[in-house]
């Protein structure tokens, strides 16, 4: 069979995504969801490479004003809240949060209202 192209780009991404999964301490199953997720979501994979080549986040996908460094911001604050530290200590797996804003992004675009209701909920008196 000559003549045959195989592009390998998504089964390198994928591997680098199961490994990024494995570092933050989270299931296969779990990031097999979200590769589902991602690839059913063009602006989302193209969002995920930019990730992996920069260790940073573009922003270009947004959800009803959100972005993933909102939804990535919204990650640390639940966990300063549950560890009750104030702010994000060594301990912290940012790359787990990450990876957290994009199964919330992907989550959130299926259905914003479940999302945008939590987002308003606040932190009730550790608000203030």
């Amino acid at each position: 069979m000559t003549g045959i192209i195989f592009d390998s780009t998504k089964v390198k991404v994928y591997e680098n995504l199961s490994a990024l999964c494995n570092f933050a301490g989270e299931s296969p199953e779990w990031c097999d969801a979200l590769w589902q997720e991602i690839l059913a979501d063009d602006a989302l994979y193209e969002e995920l490479l930019y990730f992996m080549r920069n260790h940073a986040l573009c922003d270009q996908v947004k959800c009803c004003g959100y972005t993933l460094t909102d939804l990535f911001v919204w990650q640390m604050d639940k966990y300063n809240l549950l560890h009750d530290t104030g702010k994000n200590t060594a301990e912290c797996r940012k790359v787990g949060m990450v990876l957290r804003a994009f199964d919330t992004m992907a989550r959130m675009k299926k259905d914003p209202e479940t999302y945008l209701r939590r987002f308003g909920q606040g932190r009730g008196m550790d608000r203030l």
